[in-house]
């Protein structure tokens, strides 16, 4: 039996000291990747093959599931879901809201999350069962009703078949919510919720390592985890995710589900 704990303490100090080496990174270079204004720089391999080595010792017969490599099907067995500089974007451009997100899953959902900010020295953690922690204190989901509620939405950019869907989230959260942002870090807007800096946040489509940390993060910090488009929450999709605290779920979830009507095929 793999004491969960114990990974947990192991993967805080390598998450920490990539976090210190994307914060302290010059200038990395940058190569496109596929889809509207999607980049890929060195330190996101750098900080991924770092991550893949430590964490393969923890645990040496997981599976490695991460965004800059070709992945095999999600199974059943351990696997690490890692997501090396989410906010790549943010990254390039200096603007310091970039993060670094690892999952550790178990029969395909997460039991152990961790999430730095290395620019503000933040390190989110959680056990599934044992809530959720920013810098080893506990953190739970705000209360704030719908009407006063601070919602992040993120754009996805690379598709252009939901832009006019993400739109009228944008349109209906600011019309009848509290106000909106657009962080760049989909593992921050996570964190946004469940230490209870937002209320809500919702993005059309995102892969398995900007939310499998997250999402746990969330629910062991009282808030609702969600992708309104499946029938189940299922990470190994690449599917539009919504997280709320608990009042502003219904009245959040239909705005993303009259939202999919306008996707284009």
């Amino acid at each position: 039996m793999i004491d969960l704990n114990w990974v947990r303490g192991e993967a805080a100090k390598l998450i920490l000291e990539a976090g210190a080496r994307v914060a302290h990174a010059s200038a990395s270079p940058v190569h496109e990747k596929g889809g509207h204004y999607n980049f890929v720089t060195e330190m996101d391999v750098a900080t991924q093959e770092f991550l893949r080595e430590g964490l393969m010792r923890l645990i040496p017969d997981a599976c490695f599931f991460a965004e800059e490599q070709e992945n095999n099907v999600l199974t059943d067995a351990y696997t690490w879901v890692v997501d090396p500089i989410d906010g790549t974007t943010n990254f390039i451009r200096g603007r310091h809201a970039s993060s670094i997100s690892i999952a550790l899953l178990k029969d395909r959902e997460p039991v152990v999350a961790l999430i730095c900010q290395p620019y503000l020295n933040e390190l989110y953690t959680a056990v599934k069962g044992q809530g959720a922690f920013l810098n080893d204190q506990p953190i739970h989901v705000s209360a704030l009703p719908f009407e006063n509620a601070l919602a992040d939405i993120g754009t996805s950019p690379y598709y252009a078949e939901l832009w006019e869907a993400t739109a009228y989230c944008f349109h209906q959260f600011l019309c009848h919510g509290g106000d909106i942002r657009r962080v760049g870090s989909a593992a921050i807007d996570c964190c946004d919720i469940a230490c209870g800096r937002a209320e809500i946040f919702c993005e059309m489509r995102l892969s398995p390592w900007d939310i499998a940390a997250g999402a746990l993060l969330i629910r062991e910090a009282g808030g609702c985890f969600m992708m309104p488009f499946e029938d189940k929450v299922d990470f190994s999709k690449t599917t539009c995710i919504l997280a709320t605290n608990p009042v502003c779920r219904e009245a959040a979830l239909n705005i993303v589900k009259q939202a999919k009507e306008l996707i284009k095929a």
